[in-house]
């Protein structure tokens, strides 16, 4: 896992994981409970990421599910791993509640795949770009606005650490390079940004043109996070609200998408390079 903590996120992903193995296993809370000797209400507990895990506990529940060894392990690990600190702690107070899985989820993943239809990703903003988006929103209050703008260039950090840095693959519909944020000096700066990140290893820009008109990703904006010791998660922002897609099959779902959009749809890097180039002589 990342070295960034969120003991409330990474119960949240051990109890997940808990739940689809019992599903599986065509097990009940009710005989789940009674395999490990406590209360029904406890092992939704567990499941629900709001008691902390022991990997004891882990470890009997996934026995009596006929979980592989291996799995185990790893589960029994993970749960064994939290950290007692919360990184993002310092902006706790402009963090909606729906956002605040999806913030710890992130500094703990491995690779994050983006696909962006309005704006530049979080990760690949600008501080001035990031401060034209929060000012022109609707969720987020005046008074937050700098606050919110300083986490988002924390969480693009882990994009720049020495070891082991975060991967990150954002696709981007073309619109997005052609609609205005800020002055026109804010725009290109965004766009000389989004150059200069693509030019490193573990991030891959490509851009959706307009022109290929219909296409997998085209029911909206989702996040793919992806962990080294945890399964996947999609990640589905709503107006007021969030889905998080939990079912590994809908997951996979989403994997497929990623990949289409890949393969058949978006701009090679190269591509994607010149024309974010092209519209930077524009300005």
């Amino acid at each position: 896992m990342a070295d960034r903590g969120d003991p409330s996120a990474l119960r949240w992903l051990v109890g997940v994981e808990l739940t689809n193995y019992r599903k599986r296993a065509g097990k009940t809370i009710t005989a789940a409970s009674k395999a490990i000797g406590c209360s029904p209400g406890k092992v939704g507990h567990l499941e629900g990421g709001r008691n902390q895990q022991q990997p004891s506990e882990v470890t009997e529940l996934l026995r009596f599910y006929d979980a592989d060894q291996a799995n185990i392990d790893r589960l029994a690990s993970l749960a064994a791993s939290a950290d007692q600190q919360t990184w993002w702690a310092p902006w706790t107070a402009v963090v909606p509640d729906w956002l605040r899985t999806f913030v710890g989820l992130e500094g703990l993943a491995s690779r994050v795949t983006d696909y962006a239809t309005a704006v530049v990703p979080a990760l690949l903003q600008t501080e001035g770009y990031s401060l034209g988006v929060t000012q022109g929103s609707g969720r987020v209050r005046p008074d937050h606005s700098e606050r919110t703008v300083n986490l988002r260039m924390e969480r693009q950090r882990r994009l720049y650490a020495e070891t082991e840095p975060l991967h990150l693959t954002a696709f981007i519909e073309e619109s997005v390079l052609d609609r205005p944020i800020g002055t026109p000096e804010t725009m290109r700066a965004q766009l000389e940004h989004l150059i200069t990140s693509a030019e490193r290893a573990n991030i891959e820009l490509r851009v959706l043109p307009t022109s290929i008109g219909l296409h997998d990703a085209t029911t909206g904006p989702f996040t793919l996070l992806e962990f080294s010791a945890a399964q996947a998660v999609a990640y589905v922002e709503l107006l007021n609200g969030a889905i998080y897609v939990q079912d590994q099959e809908e997951v996979d779902g989403y994997t497929r998408i990623v990949a289409r959009l890949r393969e058949e749809h978006a701009w090679t890097e190269t591509q994607t390079a010149e024309a974010i180039r092209a519209r930077l002589d524009a300005y």
